[in-house]
Parts: structure tokens; C-alpha cells; sequence
């Protein structure tokens, strides 16, 4: 999946003060948030699944999607809070 986002040229700038390649920093940066959300997700489902007695469903993309379809998580409509 693409998406396309619009930085400033002070931003640009920011970014290549850290990174040699910002599009591969962006990139990084968006896969390994995702990951982590993966990874709760993942954890969620599996304390659910133990709890009601309900069969894992098998590979991580499928449990992802098994956690959505019961109601385990939701798309977030605001900024998720975060724990702290």
C-alpha cells in the first residue's frame, strides 16, 4: 500500500539532518509503528481467544484480521492514549 504525504521544506531539511535518505526514514519509521501495533494487537487477540475458548486463527495477518472481526480491537477514531 502507497501513501503520499507532504512535508515542508524546513521539515525536509530537519529530516536530512538525521537521516541520508528521508524516504526511507518515513518508510522505517511508519513499518515500525505499524509492527508495534502488530505486536498488541497480536497480544490482545491471543489473551481473548485463551479467555472465551476460541481457536486461534492460524498466521499473524489472519489473527490481526480475527481481532478486528471480534470486536477485540477497532480502528481508532482519535490518537490512541498511550499508558503512563
Amino acid at each position: 500500500m502507497d501513501y503520499t504525504i507532504t512535508i515542508t521544506e524546513t521539515e525536509k531539511k530537519s529530516l536530512e539532518y538525521i537521516s541520508h535518505d528521508v524516504n526511507e526514514w518515513i518508510t522505517n519509521a511508519a513499518k515500525e509503528r505499524a509492527r508495534h501495533a502488530k505486536n498488541d494487537i497480536l497480544k490482545l487477540n491471543l489473551e481473548y481467544c485463551n479467555s472465551n475458548s476460541i481457536t486461534l486463527a492460524t498466521g499473524e495477518d489472519a489473527q490481526v484480521l480475527q481481532a478486528y472481526d471480534l470486536g477485540v480491537v477497532k480502528q481508532a477514531t482519535s490518537e490512541p492514549e498511550t499508558a503512563g
